[in-house]
């Protein structure tokens, strides 16, 4: 039978306190009185402090709690559109450089460091601009080839890669994907169902498109095969 030393090496200590960084099972004694600490799996919503400027339909990018950025969309009941760009430091927000064009119902991906803002609508009209963030500020950098609203995109360091898809242009719903490369844009296959409002997650090489409006509940994968090795010999 495995013991509580065969599994910590140590037998139950006897403390006056309680240890300062106890792991997951440990067991002591404090005072006469049997302690021990489990370290719970469940997750738990905790208010955060609040943002400077109210906003909807804008977007976010960011790959932990402790460090994002929200940017642009629109404000208050007559749906002002907004420049403003916040950072996120896990404790508060801070107003930091604008986004150089106002826009709601765009696509954001990338990290606090390293985000894009693609398309979106500029009222009116869906927009094509793209403008990539550096830490510091926001650039303007080679449009999408076709304006798009209510897309969704993908991707982590949006300096290099990314990817966006679906939405909505002047024509209509479309499923129209189209690759980052970190300079340009390049179209490349369709989501099989065209469709808006969608929400994305992954990255340019593995990605997922979800839901839709109207309330829709199917998904897409998107899965980008690695370059073939090519063998040679040199001689």
């Amino acid at each position: 039978m495995t013991t509580y030393k065969d599994i910590h090496g140590t037998k139950v200590e006897v403390r006056d306190d309680d240890p300062a960084n106890p792991v997951n099972g440990q067991v002591w004694y404090n005072s006469g009185t049997l302690k021990g600490h489990k370290v719970s799996t469940v997750g738990a919503w905790a208010t955060a402090a609040n943002m400077n400027t109210s906003r909807y339909s804008g977007a976010a990018a960011g790959a932990t709690g402790t460090a994002a950025l929200a940017f642009g969309g629109s404000i208050g009941p007559a749906s002002t559109d907004t420049v403003n760009t916040e950072t996120w430091n896990g404790s508060a927000w801070t107003e930091v450089a604008n986004l150089n064009l106002a826009r709601n119902q765009f696509g954001g991906f990338g990290t606090s460091t390293s985000a894009l803002a693609i398309g979106g609508n500029k009222n009116p009209g869906a927009a094509n601009e793209t403008e990539i963030w550096n830490g510091s500020g926001w650039t303007e950098v080679n449009d999408l080839n076709t304006g798009v609203k209510d897309m969704a995109g993908a991707g982590y360091n949006s300096n290099t890669s990314g990817l966006k898809f679906g939405g909505a242009n002047d024509s209509g719903t479309t499923g129209n994907t189209e690759e980052w490369n970190g300079t340009s844009w390049a179209e490349v296959n369709n989501l099989n169902t065209a469709r808006n409002g969608v929400a994305g997650a992954g990255t340019k090489s593995s990605a997922l498109v979800f839901g839709a409006d109207p309330s829709a509940v199917t998904a897409e994968e998107w899965s980008q095969p690695f370059p073939s090795t090519v063998s040679f010999t040199v001689s």
